[in-house]
């Protein structure tokens, strides 16, 4: 997944980006809600971790407005506020979920994980394809019992199609799906991680459409 994270707080910030990196997932970390802003326009998020209290406003009148829009990218908030009125409004605003500060780093990526699954239709973290058993939420792929090792972007990329069965997704797609706005992208990076994927799973478990995309395919 692509991740939005609007959070100010600085070290607080740099942990919830560096889990979230180690999770396998892109983050694309603002402290300002107009940098904010212009992120949601700029780009396709999977995800928005969101923060209250923001230098430059509130992160409720931010979320509000993304959902007067009509966007329905998942959101969790973020934020010290505690009290029970507090929840009830950023719920009541759109959010998906709502994490107290301090947290426990594992617990946010069990959440983004459990909201990512609703948002796919499949709230069941096990998913058969094929003759492959795979657990989201512990990020594992097994085939008769024998565990699969991928990388971090393997995982990442696996993840992309299986959320999107049948779908064909392009190239630039993808790079969005696995790199931050920032990063420098070799131009056959996304073959190569395919190519590793055939590999180990399958060589059919990636269709190639040639000068359009790739999809899903059999394992």
């Amino acid at each position: 997944m692509r991740i939005l994270l609007i959070e100010d707080d600085t070290v607080l910030g740099a942990a919830v980006r560096d889990q979230i990196a180690s999770d396998g997932q892109t983050v694309d970390w603002v402290t300002r809600l107009d940098a904010a802003g212009a992120a949601v326009r700029g780009a396709a998020f999977d995800l928005i971790l969101l923060d209250l209290m923001l230098p430059d406003g509130r992160g409720i009148g931010f979320l509000k407005a993304l959902r007067a829009r009509g966007e329905v990218t998942p959101v969790i908030i973020l934020t010290a506020l505690d009290q029970v009125s507090d929840r009830i409004e950023g719920l009541n605003a759109g959010a998906d979920d709502y994490l107290v500060k301090p947290f426990d780093l594992a617990e946010l990526s069990a959440r983004i994980g459990s909201v990512a699954r609703r948002y796919s239709g499949n709230p069941n973290p096990i998913v058969t394809h094929g003759p492959l058993d795979i657990d989201l939420a512990a990020r594992s792929v097994h085939r008769g019992g024998k565990p699969i090792q991928l990388t971090a972007r393997e995982w990442a990329l696996f993840e992309a199609f299986l959320a999107r069965p049948g779908q064909l997704l392009s190239k630039a797609q993808l790079e969005d799906k696995l790199y931050a706005y920032d990063a420098e992208v070799e131009s056959n990076t996304i073959e190569v991680h395919v190519s590793r994927l055939r590999k180990k799973l399958g060589a059919g478990i990636v269709e190639t459409e040639r000068g359009l995309g790739y999809r899903l395919g059999k394992a």
